[in-house]
C-alpha cells in the first residue's frame, strides 16, 4: 500500500528566528542532540496559540483538513515538550510547505521551501540535502510544478514520456510509444487553469 502524497501546507511568513537554546547550569550537558520542529508545526502553533484561531480557521488558512492540522499541532507540542524536559535545542526548518514569497523545489523529494536568509545561497534541501534544487518562479510557472501537481497526464514510469490524458480511457491501459511500458497517471484535472501553451 503505498503512503498518501502530503499537501503542501501554506505558511503566511517564516518565523524570525531560527531557534531557541536552553540556559542554565546543565544546558548542553543532557542531550546533545537538537529538536526540529517544521515550519507547518511553528505555523500550527502560531495560528492557535497566538493568533487564538480554532483548528478549523487555522486549517483553512494552511491549506490541510482540520485532522490534518490538529496532528501538526500535537506534534509541535510534543516536540517542544520534548526539548524542554530533556533541555534540547530547538531548530525550526523544513517541512512540506510553501510560503508567500520566495520559494524553492527539491526534485529529489519534490519538497518546496523558502529561503528566510536572503543574502545566503540555498544549495541543499532542508528536508532531504539533495543539491538538486530549483527556484520557483511565480510569474513563469516551473515545468515541474506543472506536470506533478497541474497537468492531466499519462506518464512513462521508465523513460519519461508523457502524454495527455484521454478521458475515458484509463492510463494504465496505454503502452509508452519509446519504451512500451505500461503508462501512470500524472497530475490532477482540476489544475488546467495552471497549463501554459
Amino acid at each position: 500500500m503505498c503512503a498518501r502524497i502530503k499537501v503542501l501546507r501554506k505558511v503566511s511568513n517564516p518565523p524570525l528566528i531560527k531557534g531557541f537554546k536552553p540556559f542554565g547550569p546543565e544546558s548542553g550537558k543532557q542531550a546533545p542532540e537538537f529538536v526540529n520542529l517544521l515550519y507547518e508545526e511553528y505555523e500550527a502553533l502560531r495560528l492557535s496559540d497566538y493568533d487564538t484561531l480554532n483548528h478549523h480557521q487555522a486549517s483553512v488558512l494552511m491549506g490541510v483538513s482540520r485532522p490534518t492540522f490538529t496532528r501538526i499541532y500535537a506534534s509541535a507540542l510534543q516536540k517542544i515538550a520534548k526539548a524542554f524536559v530533556e533541555g534540547r535545542q530547538i531548530t525550526i526548518e523544513g517541512g512540506k510547505v510553501y510560503f508567500d514569497s520566495d520559494w524553492y523545489h527539491c526534485k529529489k523529494c519534490a519538497c518546496y521551501f523558502n529561503n528566510p536568509e536572503k543574502e545566503k545561497k540555498v544549495e541543499n534541501c532542508p528536508l532531504c540535502g539533495s543539491q538538486r534544487v530549483d527556484r520557483f518562479d511565480y510569474g513563469n510557472i516551473h515545468e515541474d510544478f506543472i506536470d506533478n501537481y497541474c497537468g492531466d497526464y499519462c506518464t512513462c514510469p521508465n523513460c519519461g514520456f508523457d502524454q495527455e490524458h484521454k478521458h475515458g480511457q484509463p492510463c494504465s491501459k496505454q503502452i509508452c510509444p519509446r519504451c512500451q511500458s505500461i503508462m501512470k497517471r500524472k497530475g490532477s484535472p482540476n489544475c488546467r487553469k495552471f497549463k501554459t501553451q
